[in-house]
């Protein structure tokens, strides 16, 4: 169904292909995953199949892609329509209509097909993707994974024998994620729908693929083969595999299920033994980046003082477009801690974290950060105590250049020059001042965008959905910059779908619905008792309670 003929793609001004010698072929009815480092060239690769690479982005496609017989270099994308279904790592670029029932619709539209024909379809995908109560929502009203399931569904309508689908679930709530996974099984399976796909988060997905395309490094030529095949020898893989490697299972695991009937052995020699885990760090001294004075500091009699909280939130309520999305909230954010606040897609952790840099405005109850009322705070007085990195983060990004980019940085946060650069250096290494920033992968823009809110070195530290785009090394290396900032007092607080992250970062998780907190506590109590929000590690070695791969290693050394 989709074919690669020695395929090379470089784009204008670029030294190297993004990709090349990419020769493979993806039989009709298969669900093929494309994994690899970030930045090796999966986009391209999908881009290839709906034609976007190279009559949209430009550049020299080398070779031939051919798609139910179409060759791509001769058909247009809007020629290639009836048959690739496309979803890119941003929904919001895909959308043409202002509500969720007209964009499902649009697609069919513009293929011309029959009225009732459409109304049927509109129904069948809203039913199957958990869309129905949102059918006359306006698109720009969703939360981030909403709007990523309404544009899968938007491809899904025009019954496309091919779909095309970049990270499909890196915004998803992991129930959500299971449900959209189910489908593309489904249609695999019951209508013989080719799909390609390309995701970070293989913990969710490897069980689904029938063969696995390997993107070793930049420039390498792909390695195909069975998903046990590849994670044998691949540079990315979920905790189930690295979990099977360190207990030397043969062959790995690829399901929590498979692990959990070899792993009787690991937990007998795991039986009196006791993870490590980090706590927040006692904070001495005044705040990051704050003037130490009395009114910071809270002393109980007969006690050392404390340093008051970093943001303290009450009683908050949030409406906006006639939905509840917080109600009478409260939340205490202390020096030092790190929070992952989690829930379903739409629970309100995007506009709690919006309402804390001053975004939004409460309809009732107040905020503070920092002694400060962040939506009354002027914008150059709020950066220096409080930084966010929105889900979506070029929204942080103007400039042409990566250097451009940090210099404003410097400036902006009154900080020494170079900043920005260096904590670049140490989240994207590799990446040259001169990249324009619409040129890197889109878990590299997010980590330009940490870098630059972090050169303002804000005590207290924002970040929604922080790990899209992310493989997991940059992921690993994320999470070392956050628990350095941690330990030196600066509060962190991360919206998250990824259980994995929450499980290795978080000392408290904060986990919502419907605009409420339903469970507050400490990391391992609250995850360890959610089937949903449980790590791969949790849910192999339970009853007891390991969150990490890495807690099980040092255990056993």
């Amino acid at each position: 169904m989709i074919r690669f003929e020695d395929v090379s793609v470089t784009y204008d001004g670029a030294p190297r292909p993004a990709v090349q010698d990419v020769d493979f072929e993806v039989p009709e009815g298969e669900l093929v995953l494309l994994v690899g480092p970030s930045g090796v060239g999966k986009s391209t690769v999908l881009g290839a199949v709906s034609g976007l690479v190279p009559h949209f982005t430009g550049g020299t496609l080398r070779g031939r892609v051919t798609v139910a017989g179409r060759d791509t270099r001769t058909h247009a994308p809007r020629e290639l329509a009836d048959v690739v279904g496309t979803v890119g790592q941003d929904p919001l670029s895909h959308f043409v209509t202002d509500t969720v029932e007209d964009e499902l619709a649009y697609g069919m539209e513009s293929l011309g097909l029959a009225p009732e024909v459409m109304r049927r379809r509109v129904e069948e995908t809203l039913d199957l993707l958990g869309l129905a109560d949102l059918r006359d929502r306006p698109i720009a009203t969703l939360s981030g994974g909403q709007q990523q399931r309404v544009a899968i569904g938007s491809v899904l309508t025009p019954h496309p024998r091919v779909l095309v689908l970049d990270e499909p679930t890196s915004a998803l709530d992991p129930a959500a994620a299971e449900e959209v996974l189910a489908v593309l099984q489904r249609l695999v399976h019951d209508l013989g729908t080719t799909v390609l796909l390309a995701e970070h988060r293989l913990e969710r997905v490897i069980q689904y693929a029938d063969q696995v395309a390997l993107l070793p490094a930049p420039g390498a030529a792909p390695i195909l083969g069975t998903p046990a095949e590849i994670m044998a020898v691949s540079p990315v893989f979920p905790p189930v595999v690295d979990l099977g490697r360190l207990a030397e299972w043969t062959p790995l695991p690829l399901t929590v299920r498979d692990a959990r009937r070899r792993a009787g052995a690991l937990r007998e020699r795991l039986t009196d033994r006791e993870p490590t885990r980090g706590t927040p760090a006692p904070v001495s001294g005044s705040v990051p980046n704050s003037r130490p004075s009395s009114s910071r500091w809270r002393t109980r009699k007969n006690a050392t003082p404390t340093p008051a909280p970093t943001a303290e939130v009450h009683a908050l309520a949030v409406r906006r477009a006639q939905v509840d999305a917080l109600r009478h909230l409260d939340l205490t954010i202390a020096p030092g801690e790190t929070i992952a606040l989690m829930g379903r897609n739409g629970a309100g952790k995007s506009t709690l974290l919006n309402s804390l840099v001053g975004l939004v405005t409460p309809t009732s109850g107040t905020v503070r950060v920092g002694g400060l009322t962040p939506h009354r705070t002027a914008p150059r007085d709020l950066v220096r105590r409080v930084g966010l990195v929105p889900q979506e983060p070029r929204d942080l990004l103007y400039a042409d250049t990566v250097a451009a980019e940090c210099t404003a940085a410097d400036a902006d946060a009154g900080a020494e020059a170079g900043t920005c650069r260096a904590l670049v250096s140490e989240l994207l290494p590799g990446v040259t001042d001169d990249v324009h920033p619409r040129d890197l992968s889109e878990g590299q823009r997010l980590a330009l965008a940490l870098a630059i809110v972090l050169t303002a070195r804000p005590p207290l530290l924002l970040l929604d959905e922080p790990t899209r785009g992310l493989d997991y090394a940059a992921k690993s290396r994320l999470v070392t910059v956050l628990r350095a900032l941690a330990a030196e007092g600066h509060a962190i607080v991360l919206a998250t779908h990824d259980v994995e992250l929450a499980a290795e970062l978080a000392h408290r998780v904060v986990l919502l619905a419907d605009g409420e907190v339903i469970a507050d506590g400490p990391t391992a109590e609250v995850v360890v008792a959610s089937p949903s929000f449980a790590p791969q590690t949790t849910k192999i070695l339970a009853p007891q309670q390991w969150l990490t791969v890495a807690e099980v290693r040092a255990a056993l050394a």
